[in-house]
């Protein structure tokens, strides 16, 4: 049988139901899950056993970005929102290998997450890193936050991070505006990156669950879909390609094909006003 989810991923619920976050980390390897992530893991697994590449394609993608606009774009601000559970490298470590004094802010709303990134997510004495506890939903408070706004000058540019977050949105959440909210309140040069699993390439009987929301709430969407988010951007090379293929040159190593994968990667630069 199915394990239950949470019929909304505020981050509130009890161990007793599946989590995006520890099911994540679950797929992962890592130990910060409990029985019923790992049950609904595992039937994710089944109609999609090549799940683990699609997580660790997607953790691989987020490190290649970071280093990236840390050493090519100068970038020293990062606004990861959808944190999830800590895994090493995480945003503030690449960062600050390039440039110790980079400032992160990790944005989530599960108070798992909370535990482990008070007591994990500490970077270089040169940079900082905050913490916040709130929802993509609320993008107004977010910024408003006085830990951001202690670490992070929106005056400046930040590389905003929603990598793997926002196919848990549902329609009626109006991501796009969400999205473009957040990016209303960054700076000229700021950047957002984004990844968003897909139903294209996705087995259909899986696909078709998903959309109904019995893996929980959430939304897959076509590149059409995903371009979106991008309007108004200026993209980086490569555009929007499969997380496995961004820049896969910066690690040589034999790609998966994008049906093993099923996640749309790209990063945009908001132009000067």
């Amino acid at each position: 049988m199915e394990a239950a989810v949470a019929s909304d991923w505020t981050g509130r619920a009890g161990t007793d139901l599946a989590h995006p976050a520890r099911r994540y980390d679950y797929w992962l390897g890592g130990k910060d899950n409990y029985a019923a992530d790992r049950e609904s893991g595992d039937a994710i697994a089944a109609a999609f056993p090549a799940i683990r590449t699609a997580v660790v394609e997607n953790r691989a993608f987020l490190r290649r970005v970071v280093r990236t606009l840390a050493a090519q774009y100068g970038i020293r601000q990062f606004l990861d929102i959808g944190t999830g559970i800590p895994t090493s490298p995480n945003v503030h470590e690449v960062a600050q290998e390039v440039a110790p004094a980079a400032r992160v802010v990790y944005v989530d709303n599960d108070p798992i997450v909370l535990a482990h990134a008070r007591a994990l997510l500490t970077g270089a004495p040169e940079g900082a890193t905050a913490y916040v506890d709130a929802d993509l939903r609320d993008p107004h408070r977010i910024v408003a936050d006085k830990a951001l706004k202690a670490t992070l000058d929106l005056t400046r540019p930040v590389a905003l991070m929603l990598v793997a977050v926002v196919h848990f949105l549902p329609d009626d959440d109006k991501p796009h505006e969400l999205v473009a909210d957040l990016l209303a309140e960054l700076a000229p040069g700021s950047f957002l990156v984004m990844s968003h699993a897909t139903t294209e390439g996705l087995d259909p009987e899986l696909a078709a669950q998903i959309q109904e929301g019995r893996h929980g709430p959430g939304r897959l969407r076509d590149r059409d879909e995903f371009a979106r988010f991008m309007t108004g951007l200026d993209l980086l090379d490569p555009g929007i390609v499969s997380v496995a293929e961004w820049r896969a040159q910066d690690e040589p190593r034999p790609r998966p094909a994008f049906e093993e994968v099923a996640v749309w990667g790209a990063v945009g630069r908001k132009a000067a006003g």
